[in-house]
């Protein structure tokens, strides 16, 4: 029989990718029922039997200069999971997301012999494009999820495969409409938007302001429900302070009704838009950071759109309103196009059924990716 590893290293720097490792993880004990795996692990990493030696949210800060004061703790847990995992020598390790912390362990790893396959791939194609050759060097295999990625890295020297976005074919509603209104307590003949202010505590509240803004200004011209569905890492009592008095209501959870289910969705740029894009929700998206941060970024990151979804299209699908554009008023204006305007509504529903039918491949992403993590240590896996 083919051996099998006795232990791997799966670590995940952010939700969504904890979420995305996770997933490998159940099809690898499918292949592997034995093997132990340990890591940088958050809630769905650990809720599958994955050993902590980290915690995903240790490691989430968003900024470029929000993250500088924070690198002495993260240098600490970052030389904690290298010494571990060197002490341990597992076969393979697998990454995910947060790469100026997964670069290093993976360049540390590799010195020690370990292979390291890399899922989703960083997006240098933006910025920092300097940082492909470490990907040479230090990867074994890159897994990515965007269709654009796979010729960019290839051309570039660096083990690459595209396996689909693992949300194409698991992104759907758990209820129908009425179920979701009805379970909430929402009028049936209220359009509904979905507030997405980010997963991330920090983002959420940077963002909150405005949104609040946002929701009383439609609300002005319109009977209209708000309905903020919170992420695991905020939870709906993380919100209680911050809309008192609002318009908007936090529920636990159930973001993925809440899209599918809502006329329009206001979306923190990131993972949530492609979910929406999945949802065929129309959207309006925005991000705000630090200004520091904002005229670093403005310098390093080259790129036509700052949304997954319009980068993924080629076009302006959604609308983009980006640091000083963020504000209630745009917010609402754009969102209140939305909501008047049904043919515009379907224009952009149309555009996001392409951008989803773009993301998915005749396979599950995940099978795909237990295929290639089995290949790197058949190649090239230590006993």
């Amino acid at each position: 029989m083919p051996r099998a590893p006795e232990s791997i290293l799966i670590s995940a720097g952010e939700a969504s990718g904890d979420y995305y490792a996770a997933e490998l993880l159940d099809h690898l004990r499918r292949k592997w029922p034995d093997c132990k795996f340990f890591g940088c692990a958050g809630q769905n990493l650990r809720g599958r039997g994955a050993e902590p030696i980290i915690r995903t949210e240790e490691l989430a800060v968003v900024g470029l200069v929000e993250v500088l004061r924070h690198i002495p703790r993260i240098w600490l847990l970052y030389r904690k999971l290298v010494a571990e995992t060197i002490a341990r020598k597992p076969a393979l390790a697998i990454l995910t997301d947060s790469p100026d912390f997964h670069f290093r362990v993976a360049a540390r790893l590799k010195r020690a012999g370990i292979p390291v396959v890399y899922l989703i791939a960083p997006q240098v194609w933006a910025w920092r494009r300097g940082r492909v050759k470490t990907m040479r060097h230090i990867i074994d295999c890159l897994l990515c999820i965007f269709p654009f990625e796979e010729a960019f890295f290839r051309e570039r020297g660096v083990p690459v495969r595209y396996i689909g976005h693992p949300l194409a074919s698991r992104v759907r509603p758990s209820m129908s409409r009425e179920e979701f209104f009805r379970k909430h307590n929402l009028p049936a003949d209220r359009p509904m938007v979905a507030v997405l202010p980010g997963s991330r505590r920090s983002e959420a509240l940077r963002h909150l302001p405005e949104l609040k803004k946002a929701a009383e200004i439609l609300a002005r011209d319109r009977e209209v429900s708000f309905v903020l569905p919170a992420s695991p890492t905020c939870g709906a009592e993380f919100f209680r302070e911050s809309l008192a008095g609002s318009k908007i209501r936090a529920i636990e959870g159930e973001a993925w009704d809440a899209m599918a289910h809502c006329d329009v969705a206001l979306a923190a740029s990131g993972t949530v838009t492609v979910e929406a894009a999945l949802l065929g929700a129309p959207m309006v998206t925005f991000y705000r950071v630090t200004p520091l941060s904002w005229a670093i970024g403005k310098v390093l990151v080259d790129v036509p759109f700052y949304s997954m979804v319009n980068l993924i299209a080629g076009q302006k699908v959604v609308p983009e309103l980006m640091q000083n554009d963020m504000t209630g008023e745009r917010i609402a204006s754009e969102a209140g196009r939305l909501l008047n305007d049904g043919p515009e509504r379907a224009k952009m529903k149309a555009a996001l059924r392409t951008v989803a039918s773009g993301l998915a491949v005749a396979a599950d992403p995940m099978q795909l990716a237990a295929d290639e993590v089995v290949r790197v240590f058949q190649t090239r896996g230590t006993p």
